[in-house]
């Protein structure tokens, strides 16, 4: 029998609204929701009833997003849905670490807020952004790339996408660029070049966080967004620099898949990582919490 993967989903995905129907009817989302309005107040308003623009901002996006992913996975957990691996994509892999065991819940809300404040205080000393980048292949985004001093490949999704994270002021010529290539150039919901060189002071400063945190044993394997491989005993480092380093995340799923992952269930209020799973493989399932929900309450 095949193996459960739970990914957590990235900033991009966020709604207003979001997690409200977990909330009003799971005891369980209810809980997480409220711990995390103990440590932030007005987190869950935010998700609720907040605005599409204070959800792009990164210091809001990254807790909202972690209370809405964890909430999730605790309901699928209560319901004895218990992964066999996990990872997450961005900041899921902060959620996807507190579900591994690698911090409890507290410790991984308390981190995704620092991280959130660290990367928007970055993204502030710059006019950057973020695009995806369709139809080419990687080699060709790369090459794109390198005609540009501040635009890096930062993200590799799935066949036929990559997202890159620049200087604003060179986009235009950019996606012209990617245009003439043969390929799509989408601009993305954030504000900020992350998983860039323009992140490396808040890579530093959140390894100095992470670096106070005593780090529990992993109960469920956790796969890096850096190297696309389970963690070892090097979870500090992975989980600052990944701030600053490309996203290997179709290289991740193949792993996973490669270590006996058949089901992936994305946790979050999306389905950008479903719609990239099925791009990647057409052998194994993927699905959102909420379709997963519906098939497991409709039983």
């Amino acid at each position: 029998m095949g193996k459960i993967a739970f990914v957590f989903s990235g900033q991009g995905d966020q709604f207003p609204g979001m997690g409200k129907n977990l909330y009003e009817k799971y005891p369980a989302a209810r809980k997480i929701y409220d711990l995390c309005d103990g440590i932030r107040p007005g987190t869950s308003a935010r998700c609720f009833d907040g605005t599409e623009e204070e959800l792009k901002e990164t210091g809001n996006t990254q807790p909202c997003l972690f209370a809405t992913e964890l909430a999730a996975a605790c309901v699928l957990m209560e319901k004895g849905i218990i992964p066999d691996m996990t990872a997450g994509f961005s900041l899921g892999e902060v959620a996807a670490a507190a579900v591994s065991g690698l911090f409890d819940y507290e410790t991984g809300f308390r981190l995704v807020c620092k991280r959130g404040e660290l990367m928007q205080a970055e993204a502030r000393k710059f006019d950057t952004s973020m695009a995806a980048v369709l139809r080419l292949a990687p080699e060709k985004v790369e090459e794109v790339c390198g005609k540009y001093s501040d635009i890096y490949p930062v993200n590799y999704s799935c066949p036929g996408q990559i997202t890159v994270s620049g200087l604003s002021s060179q986009m235009a010529d950019f996606f012209a660029d990617v245009k003439t290539a043969g390929g799509r150039a989408i601009p993305l919901k954030v504000k900020g070049a992350f998983h860039s060189p323009f992140m490396n002071e808040a890579a530093k400063e959140f390894a100095g966080e992470l670096a106070n945190v005593k780090m529990g044993r992993q109960s469920i394997p956790l796969y890096s967004n850096k190297t696309a491989e389970p963690y070892e005993e090097n979870a500090v480092s992975l989980l600052s620099s990944q701030i600053c380093s490309p996203v290997q995340w179709e290289k991740t799923i193949r792993n996973m898949i490669e270590d006996g992952a058949d089901t992936f269930i994305e946790i979050g209020p999306g389905r950008t990582l479903t719609n990239m799973i099925r791009k990647i493989s057409t052998e194994v399932r993927a699905l959102t919490c909420f379709e997963y929900l519906e098939e497991a309450e409709g039983c």
